[in-house]
């Protein structure tokens, strides 16, 4: 084939070289060979199906997708077959019928095959997919109909149903119900062969492949197919025709004569035992010629079986038995009935059916129905024997413990006792005495046994018993309505012998002291039964049973008809009959007798059983008889008698009543009186209703205990005909004043202290339930005491809040709670009493209050919130839901609304108000038809009016307009601002506006969800979504600085209402509504105005509305505060055409300034502005013009310009217009500073420094908002200014005046940071608390930005006024020391932007610093230093030390590695940040350093610990994953981390505020490894495996590799040319290569980083080297080795002080022998210090160190003494 092992492309379709010689063959033979196993004809017995395509005649039939379905059909895997039939079935389904049909010819061998599959899922496909192949080819099926039927009727009786039902469809399927029949006579013989084979031919391992199957799979497969076998010849049995079932008998009689088939009744497996008997049961039914003929082998087979306990087994054999008793009539000449049969059938009795008793006792009757004489003679052992065992069977285990199984075998008990009596209810002397014997040893001790046994009591056993009773009757005559029957003495007798056998076995419990209650029990529930027996049969829970029929005709009765399998019995429901209760005198006397006997023991010996019997007596008995018969018992005595004469009554119950009930109700200590309260009840039914409410009025003026009474009314409306009989005592007077005595004695707050509260429960309960009982939406008493029962609990509530702190009203509010919630949610149409209104009222302001205003417990709010849920359903769902007046609804919307705009509300309370409203709106929402309109009446009952809208705008605090005011987003005027006005005090009450906000807007929200977004037009609506956004906007611009405005948004945030009322308002609308507030008040509403139009719904209307608002332009002038705002908002939607109008109209009113009050020439200059700043266009001239008018102003009106005012006298006003005049300034020098000439530059520039100075004199004015904008407008054109000297563009450049530029620097820069630098001690001398609310952030901003343009030349010629430090050691000059000292204590200062400011000033003139220390520390002293030392500069370090202390406190509970999370602008934020700052400034500053000097301070902070700490501090503030925001995201080589990007500090208010602390701790870490790298290693190896483990898992994940790409980087990058020597980098191995080559000497050396660089050492290996010893060449290997690992240098720089030792090495000079290298490794110099002995050099610091650590002054190689 051209290669084993090739690969064959999927759907190939070129035969293979086999299917070629098959094609050739085929050809030269004219027929297609067969294969092995298959016939070479195409006949029924179909061939392999064809793998190529060489056999045209048949493949052309196969679709090629069906033939790769069928190939994999034949596969091993399960999965793979399984998918193989899912898709064949889909492909039946979809493909062309004439597709489908040429898969007929190969279907019946492959479905024999996947139909009996071990996989029941394949199984269930295949048939599946069957019936899709039978849909689609319908007709054409035919032909291969007795090839396919065998194995289709097998699978109709597959052990797994699904299969089988799949199966079932298929056939129907293919042949409609007529058809069937003839479907199976066509294919009869076939189906039959294949079901011999397999039961009789086929064994586990002929059905199944040993090799592919194991042997439980093929065990398995076996059973299910001898199952399905067997249940196959019954399937077809019953399905095929009378005439075609005699045609199979003679092939039958061949199967059944067959030995192994009998041998399967005794087969292992329980599943083939049961298919056995069910085909014997068909056999005999279908088949009985068959059945007789086998008789002699099929009845000893069954009947002898009969103890098969298996649940599959019995109910099929127990079939069988029955049909071979009814088919075979000698079926016992082939079975010893007393040896095999009865034996196992007592057995199976005694043992309850051994669990089976529902597939086994039904059976039993039946059974003996069929038994003939000779088998139970004699016939009283017999049947006694048999109930005997029967009634033993109920002590069984399983009938013990199992309800159903008992009742089955007391059903069968009863039936098979009744069918007996009935059978021997003769004259005959025998029979008598055997029916005598049925009941006096069988019935009775059954019962007997019953009144003991729950489990039998609950059973049907009283019920049938009590049937049988009924029937007896009828037969006796004692029922009017039946005829005599022949035998009607026998039953009288039968009937009376059997009452005095109950009577005398109730007799022997009553009359008994000590009586099992269980006994009492079973005996009342006996009596009921047979009083009411259709009222308990309603009880019993319907379960399909069997009963039998007895019909009319006594022939009828002493057999039970039927035909086949259903002979056995008659089934059927209960008639109606069989529920009658019975008739006769016995029945009574029986009962009169034990209520005697009961009295007798109550009154005699006081025995409570015996009273609690009668009361059950009474309860089903209650007729004049026993009356009578119990008042006649005894006489009465005197006091009865009087009783009865003040009565004047005559009824026995009545008398009764009042001789002993009511004695015994009156008796003290009495616990129990239920059963009292239903003898009163039974008592009642017997009296008239004038009677009923006579006794009951007596009764309750008794001062009986509140527990009777409750009773009473329970009793009495337990069904509608006593609730009628006893309604005018419940509507009566002396009920109702009762009750509204015990309602006011109950709300007595004296009397209900916490520890009295379960004493009145039963008094709650009467009150509750008097509340709740409506009957016919009537209350259950009178309607006049109803009333005032609940003015006096609403009276009660409303005290509550008054009482509450007394601790005692607790029990008493919960008890009211639940009356009323029990009220509200029984009672219809309650609140239509104006007494019940005002109780939900109250309940409703309870649970809208905070609890720390009601003081009541979470328990007690929980029970108010259930009630008023309750009170408002019932409202809305049982009447119309209006605002009525002094309604509910009406006063409870007042209410809050009056709470929203004159009570002080904090948070909580607010939150409890919303929510309560909320739950009132939701709950009327849901349960009311016509919710939108009620709604919209609460809306506008709720919202304020125009006037008070406008009271609590005004109301909210100013404090907003300061951050608008300062960002340039507002212009705004204050009348007279003054320092306590902007000193805002800290909110703990929310205002009035921002809590009506909220309310509504809650509301509203439900009106998105009742009308899914439709807008309406309601003036209300609109009002309260425009001032929820002037509200939010007021959040926003006062930062939520506050907490209470903080957690105020974060509520609006939960509520999503953060946008506003979105979606609810036609945009049109709302921006008219915005815009027409903004042009009247400005302020909040223009900015309202400016977030409303930028937000995404609104962004496409703005060319289509916005336009309409302000046209025409005129309309805005003259101009006014809200105006201008406005204006200012809409400048930048405006068209080209309306701009130029605005610029011209301002600049009108510019030039004609004096005209004008200086308001409308500030407004004018502002309007200029605001179109400019919007990219207006605009004439050079018009620009030169106004700056001329500047210029005018400067000379005429020099005191606009407020160059020398107080600002404590200027106002707003004033401010304002400078502030535009410093804005336009700015803008020109931006955009038009090529037409500006040498006069006009001047003037800005003068002007500029004239105002910095003014501002220098007033600091203290800072608090001012407008001083601040001043501040901040000239800061900003100092920039402007800084931004265009410095870059000027290159085509104005040309055209500047000759010596501006140097004008600017040499003068102007000057006298610009002579000003500012000093603003900033000045600022915080005058406002030294950050907190403050007027402290000038902004203006730190400003100056901060300003002053980063600073040159270095002013900082160090600056003219701060000295500050020193006493006892401060520095080497700097005066100014410069000066500058540190007081710059660096405001690193501390807690405002970012100063921070940052001092940071970017001070990092200018560290690198200066350095060079002031000159050589460094050449001083020795005697304090144990072996090195020298110095500090760096001492501010700083003074800064760091307090720094330290600070961020240990803050960072103490923090574990190193782990993350402190710092809330960002907070006092430890600013404190952190201080901290790391000054650390970056300290390593500027060492990184600035000469090398000699950097060894220097390493020791210093070495000794100081202060880098230890540092660390330490850093691995607290890195985050876990430094990724950078908005970088790769993955963790990835390309992810952007803190340590890849720069760190950029701005003085600007920092969007990055989260992580801007995060960054720069890992900028510290970096710069820290890059100029500190010995110290790090120092300390990492010094640490604990943890967190050295830690350490080093950061270092080498985020720093070292971009530390190490830098260190390579610098290498090949740097400029630095050495004589003599060569360095090369590589980068990918991160290695240094230096050669070094003089004369013919050539040496190389390579560095290599390691991986966790620099925390692992840095190896040196060996390059080449030659002409140097092995000694030397290993002295310098360690000694650039040493340098590298343990100096703070880089490795150009070690390279660098190698090479200079070898240069000296070759010049002659000696090694020092202490250190092996010719220059020293930190102070760089030569050996010097000589022995005078061995003559050898030595450097100082190294014989010092040797000296000190030897304690000895002996040279280090000749050991004499050093001189």
């Amino acid at each position: 084939m051209g290669g084993k092992n090739k690969q064959r492309t999927k759907g190939n379709v070129r035969p293979s070289s086999s299917g070629r010689a098959a094609e050739v063959l085929a050809r030269e033979g004219g027929v297609i060979p067969g294969f092995v196993g298959f016939d070479t004809t195409v006949t029924s017995e179909l061939s392999y199906v064809p793998a190529v395509h060489g056999a045209e005649d048949i493949d052309n039939l196969v679709d090629a997708d069906f033939r790769l379905v069928l190939r994999k059909l034949s596969k091993r895997d399960s999965v793979t077959r399984l998918k193989a039939v899912q898709d064949f079935g889909a492909m039946c389904q979809e493909r062309d019928a004439e597709d489908v049909k040429g898969v007929l010819p190969y279907w019946p061998r492959i479905y024999c095959k996947i139909s009996m599959d071990y996989d029941r899922r394949i199984r269930e496909a295949t048939q599946i997919a069957f019936e899709q192949l039978v849909l689609k080819v319908r007709r054409n099926l035919a032909p291969f109909l007795k090839s396919l039927m065998g194995h289709w009727i097998l699978s109709q009786c597959d052990t797994y149903s699904p299969a089988a039902s799949a199966a079932w469809r298929a056939f129907q399927a293919a042949f409609s119900p007529t058809k069937q029949p003839e479907a199976l006579s066509f294919c009869k013989e076939e189906i039959l062969g294949v079901l011999q084979d397999i039961l009789l031919k086929e064994t586990a391992s002929t059905l199944s492949d040993p090799q592919t199957a194991t042997e439980e799979e093929r065990e398995a497969k076996y059973v299910r197919m001898l199952t399905s076998s067997l249940l196959g010849v019954k399937r077809l049995l019953s399905l095929l025709p009378q005439a075609e079932r005699t045609s199979l008998e003679s092939k039958l009689a061949d199967f059944l004569s067959s030995g192994k088939f009998w041998k399967y009744s005794k087969h292992k497996t329980p599943q083939v035992r049961g298919a056995f008997f069910e085909l014997v049961c068909a056999l005999c039914e279908l088949t009985p010629a068959l059945a007789q003929a086998e008789a002699a082998r099929l009845c000893p087979a069954v009947l002898l079986n009969i103890d098969d306990a298996d649940p599959l087994v019995l109910a099929p054999v127990w079939e069988a038995v029955l049909h071979v008793l009814s088919s075979i009539p000698d079926c016992w000449t082939h079975v010893n009935a007393k040896k095999g049969f009865m034996p196992k059938l007592w057995a199976l009795l005694n043992d309850g059916g051994k669990g089976l008793a529902k597939a086994f006792h039904p059976n039993l009757m039946p059974l003996l129905s069929k038994l003939p004489t000779h088998i139970t003679d004699p016939q009283i052992d017999f049947l006694t024997t048999f109930f005997t065992s029967l009634i033993h069977g109920l002590t069984s285990e399983r009938a013990a413990s199992s309800p159903s199984e008992s009742a089955v075998i007391v059903t069968s008990v009863v039936e098979c006792l009744r069918y007996c009596i009935l059978q021997n209810a003769q004259e005959d002397m025998d029979q008598k005495k055997l029916v005598t014997i049925l009941v006096s040893q069988q019935l009775l001790p059954l019962l007997q046994t019953a009144l003991t046994s729950p489990s039998l009591q609950n059973g049907p056993l009283f019920l049938l018993v009590t049937e049988m009773l009924v029937s007896w009757e009828k037969r006796a005559g004692l029922h009017s309505t039946v005829d005599v029957h022949d035998n009607s003495d026998v039953f009288k007798e039968l009937v009376t012998d059997f009452w005095e056998g109950l009577s005398s076995l109730f007799v022997h419990y009553v009359d008994r002291e000590e009586t099992d209650p269980r006994a009492f029990e079973g005996m009342a529930l006996f009596l009921q039964v047979m009083r009411d027996p259709e009222k308990v049969n309603r009880k019993q829970t319907q379960k399909k049973s069997v009963k039998i029929c007895f019909t009319g005709s006594e022939e009828d009765e002493k057999t039970v008809e039927g035909n086949g399998s259903e002979g056995r019995v008659k089934t059927g429901t209960s008639s109606d009959k069989l529920c009658e209760p019975l008739q006769t005198q016995y029945f009574e006397d029986v009962v009169c007798q034990l209520a005697q006997l009961c009295l007798v023991h109550v009154n005699e010996k006081h025995s409570e059983i015996h009273l609690v019997f009668l009361s059950r007596l009474l309860r089903s008995f209650h007729t004049p008889r026993v009356f009578t018969t119990l008042i006649e018992l005894e006489k009465q005595d005197e006091q009865n008698t009087e009783t009865i004469h003040s009565m004047n009554t005559k009824n026995p119950a009545m008398r009764f009543l009042l001789e002993r009930v009511v004695l015994w109700l009156s008796e003290e200590g009495r616990t129990d009186t239920e059963h009292l309260v239903e003898m009163v009840f039974s008592s009642l039914q017997c009296c008239s209703q004038q009677e009923t409410t006579r006794i009951l009025n007596h009764i309750t003026m008794m001062n009986l205990p509140w527990g009777i009474t409750v009773q009473y009314i329970q009793r009495a409306c337990a069904n509608p005909e006593t609730l009628k009989n006893c309604n005018e005592w419940l509507k009566g007077s002396v009920l109702g004043e009762t009750l509204l005595g015990l309602t006011e004695e109950l709300c007595k707050v004296q009397s209900v202290a916490s520890n009295s509260s379960s004493p009145n429960s039963d008094s709650w309960k009467l009150i509750s339930l008097v509340l709740s009982q409506h009957h016919n939406n009537v209350p259950l008493i009178g309607e006049v005491y109803m009333e005032k029962i609940l003015e006096r609990l609403h009276s009660t509530l409303s005290e509550a809040k008054n009482l509450s702190d007394a601790g005692n009203m607790e029990p008493l509010i919960s008890f009211v709670c639940d009356m009323a919630l029990t009220f509200f949610s029984s009672v219809q149409d309650c609140l239509l009493l104006e007494s019940a209104e005002e109780l939900l009222f109250t309940v409703f302001k309870l649970t809208a209050q905070d609890q720390t205003r009601t003081h009541l417990p979470d328990s007690l709010v929980a029970k108010l919130k259930k009630v008023c849920v309750a009170g408002v359903q019932s409202l809305v769902q049982f009447s119309t839901p209006e605002i009525r007046e002094n309604g509910f609804l009406q006063s409870a919307v007042l209410w809050v609304k009056n709470q929203l705009l004159t009570v002080n509300l904090d948070i909580k309370s607010l939150q409890v108000l919303i929510v309560s409203m909320q739950s009132l709106i939701e709950t009327i929402i849901v349960d009311a038809n016509q919710d939108t309109a009620l709604l919209i009446q609460i809306f506008s009952l709720l919202s304020p009016s125009e006037n008070e809208w406008t009271r609590i705008r005004r109301a909210l605090p100013p404090q907003w307009v300061k951050l608008p005011l300062l960002s340039g987003h507002l212009r705004a005027v204050c009348e007279t601002p003054c320092l306590d006005m902007w000193k805002s005090r800290a909110l703990t009450r929310v205002p009035a506006h921002l809590c009506a906000s909220a309310m509504l807007g809650k509301v509203a929200t439900h009106f998105d969800q009742s009308e899914k977004g439709n807008y309406f037009s309601s003036p209300n609506l609109k009002h309260a979504a425009a001032e929820l956004l002037y509200t939010l906007q007021w959040c926003k611009e006062v930062e939520c600085s506050p907490s209470v405005v903080a957690a105020y948004h974060s509520l609006l945030v939960d509520w999503g209402l953060s946008e506003g009322l979105r979606g609810m308002i036609p945009v049109k609308e709302m921006l008219q509504t915005l815009y027409s507030r903004g042009i009247e008040e400005g302020g909040l509403w223009s900015l309202a105005l400016k977030k409303y139009i930028q937000s995404k719904d609104t962004l496409t209307h703005q060319s289509a509305i916005l336009n309409n608002l302000y046209n025409p332009a005129e309309c805005l002038f003259p101009i006014s505060g809200g105006k201008l705002s406005t204006l200012q908002v809409l400048c930048k939607y405006m068209n080209i055409e309306d701009r130029d109008s605005f610029v011209a109209l301002a600049t009108a009113g510019i030039i004609s300034w004096e005209d004008n009050k200086i308001s409308d020439v500030s407004g004018c200059m502002a309007v200029l502005l605001c179109c400019l700043e919007a990219q207006t266009s605009v004439d050079d001239e018009i620009v030169l013009q106004i700056l001329d008018i500047l210029m005018q102003w400067r000379n005429c009106k020099e005191d606009w310009f407020l160059f020398h005012n107080e600002f404590s006298q200027v106002s707003s006003e004033e401010l304002n217009l400078t502030v535009e005049m410093i804005r336009f300034l700015s803008w020109v020098v931006a955009h038009f500073p090529s037409v500006l000439k040498s006069s006009q530059w001047d003037f800005i520039l003068c002007t500029m420094v004239a105002w910095l100075e003014a501002v220098s004199e007033n600091v203290a004015h800072l608090w001012n908002p407008w001083v601040q904008l001043f501040v901040c407008e000239n800061a900003a054109l100092v920039v402007k200014l800084n931004k265009f000297f410095i870059a000027p563009p290159p085509d104005v450049a040309k055209e500047l005046p000759k010596e501006l530029t140097n004008e600017w620097t040499e003068f102007f820069v000057d006298g610009i940071y002579s000003l500012l630098l000093p603003l900033l001690t000045k600022i915080t001398d005058a406002f030294p608390d950050p907190e403050d609310p007027v402290f000038p952030l902004q203006v730190f901003q400003s100056i901060g930005m300003a002053l980063t343009f600073v040159p270095l030349k002013q900082l160090t010629a600056h003219s701060l006024p000295p500050r020193f430090i006493a006892d401060q050691k520095t080497n700097l000059p005066e100014n410069l020391q000066t500058l540190l000292n007081t710059l660096c204590p405001l690193l501390l200062f807690k405002a970012r932007s100063l921070q940052i400011t001092i940071y970017l000033v001070l990092e200018k003139v560290m690198p200066t610093l350095p060079e002031c220390d000159g050589e460094g520390d050449s001083s020795k002293s005697d304090d144990g230093k072996d090195e020298p030392c110095l500090s760096p500069p001492a501010s700083l370090m003074a800064i760091l030390s307090a720094c330290e202390e600070l961020c240990e406190n803050i960072l103490t509970g923090v574990q190193l590695g782990e993350f402190a999370v710092v809330q960002p602008l907070s006092v430890e934020y600013s404190c952190i940040l201080g901290y790391l700052l000054a650390w970056k400034l300290l390593l500027t500053f060492f990184r600035s350093a000469p090398s000699h000097l950097r060894a220097h301070y390493a020791q210093f902070l070495k000794q100081s610990s202060s880098l230890i700490k540092l660390l330490r501090h850093l691995f607290k503030l890195m985050p876990e994953s430094p990724v950078y925001p908005g970088g790769a995201g993955a963790e990835t080589k390309e992810a952007k981390t803190f340590f890849t990007e720069n760190l950029s500090l701005t003085v600007e208010k920092s969007h990055s505020a989260e992580w801007e602390l995060l960054h720069l701790a890992c900028s510290v870490y970096y710069s820290t490894l890059q100029d500190l790298p010995a110290m790090v290693r120092l300390w990492w190896n010094s640490q604990e495996k943890r967190v050295s483990a830690a350490v080093e898992k950061f270092t080498i994940k985020y720093v070292s590799p971009v530390l190490s790409a830098q260190e390579i980087s610098s290498v090949q990058s740097s400029t630095q040319m050495f004589d003599n020597m060569t360095v090369k980098a590589r980068s990918a191995a991160r290695e240094v290569i230096a050669t070094y080559c003089v004369d013919d000497i050539c040496i190389e050396l390579v560095i290599q980083l390691p991986q966790n660089y620099p925390l692992g050492s840095i190896t040196v290996e060996s390059g080449k080297r030659v002409g140097v010893s092995v000694q030397q060449w290993r002295n310098w290997m360690l000694q650039l080795s040493t340098y590298l690992t343990h100096q703070n240098g880089s490795i150009m720089e070690g390279l660098a002080l190698w090479k200079n030792n070898v240069d000296k090495r070759f010049e002659g000079i000696e090694d020092c022998m202490i250190c092996f290298s010719v220059i020293h490794g930190s102070n760089y110099s030569l050996p010097k210090k000589a022995c005078r002995t061995c003559k050898k050099k030595f450097h100082s610091a190294c014989l010092y160190k040797w000296f000190t650590s030897s304690n000895k002054s002996t040279c280090p190689l000749c050991r004499e003494t050093f001189f």
